[in-house]
């Protein structure tokens, strides 16, 4: 026995992997977080299946349905915004299914952090200026380890992605700047990507909490920070790839001297 946790993307229902797509549409129950995930989605579930909300239900009532679903030969997909391996909360799904022997198959989605990455055009890791994306959140009403706390990883200096921070910002930039980034650090704000209303902000380390605050961002928002996002990096020769260097040889191409 075991039900599917399919990944169901940032928001544009296309943004869901074929063999996803493929599940939901075969599936006799569909379990999906109505908060997030996109009803144009969950409409492409065959008109015979029951579909259900999650948002109301709380981590019992949801595992309960799921087994009682399955055990009555029901094939499940539990449907999840973004990936559910990023702040997807499917661990403790996970773990009281399999007391009741049944288990999970994972189908990936796009995170939204890409998606955020997309819709502002950025390479998020840049030779010679940054090779390592960190993915986190601002520490809030649930606590982060000791260890992980924002200003130790941004001691780092790389690029930073926080979800679930756009209530925080006062004390991103707070942590950032103790951590030695400096206030004209760029920074991109992607709140409902690749929804109709997706909304960009492009701004500064110094101005983060300001725009904002201007704009009306409280949820549903990717904060992007470092100089990965600065929209001109692109014109700087310095770091380009050796990929498609023609001086660079590699396993495929020798490269040729000037």
């Amino acid at each position: 026995m075991k039900i599917y946790i399919i990944g169901a993307g940032p928001g544009d229902p296309d943004l869901i992997t074929v063999k996803g797509l493929r599940i939901l549409q075969e599936a006799d129950v569909v379990l999906y977080t109505d908060s997030l995930v996109n009803e144009e989605l969950i409409a492409r579930a065959k008109p015979e299946a029951e579909v259900l909300q999650s948002a109301g239900m709380s981590l019992e009532d949801m595992v309960a349905v799921m087994t009682d679903r399955v055990k009555a030969g029901k094939l499940v997909a539990r449907v999840h915004t973004g990936d559910p391996a990023v702040f997807g909360a499917i661990m403790e799904q996970k773990a009281l299914l399999a007391k009741e022997g049944i288990s999970c198959e994972i189908i990936p989605g796009v995170s939204s952090v890409f998606a955020s990455a997309a819709a502002v055009g950025a390479e998020l890791t840049i030779p010679d200026l940054t090779q390592t994306l960190i993915l986190t959140r601002a520490e809030g009403r649930t606590p982060v380890p000791d260890r992980e706390q924002l200003k130790e990883l941004a001691s780092h200096h790389c690029t930073i992605a926080l979800f679930l921070s756009a209530t925080l910002t006062k004390k991103v930039v707070r942590e950032l700047t103790e951590a030695g980034w400096s206030l004209d650090t760029p920074v991109a704000v992607v709140q409902r990507a690749t929804w109709p209303d997706q909304l960009i902000v492009r701004t500064t380390l110094e101005k983060l909490d300001e725009d904002m605050r201007t704009n009306g961002i409280r949820s549903h928002a990717m904060i992007l920070a470092g100089w990965a996002l600065d929209p001109n990096i692109h014109e700087k020769d310095e770091y380009r790839s050796k990929l498609y260097d023609k001086t660079f040889t590699h396993g495929y191409r020798k490269g040729v001297k000037e």
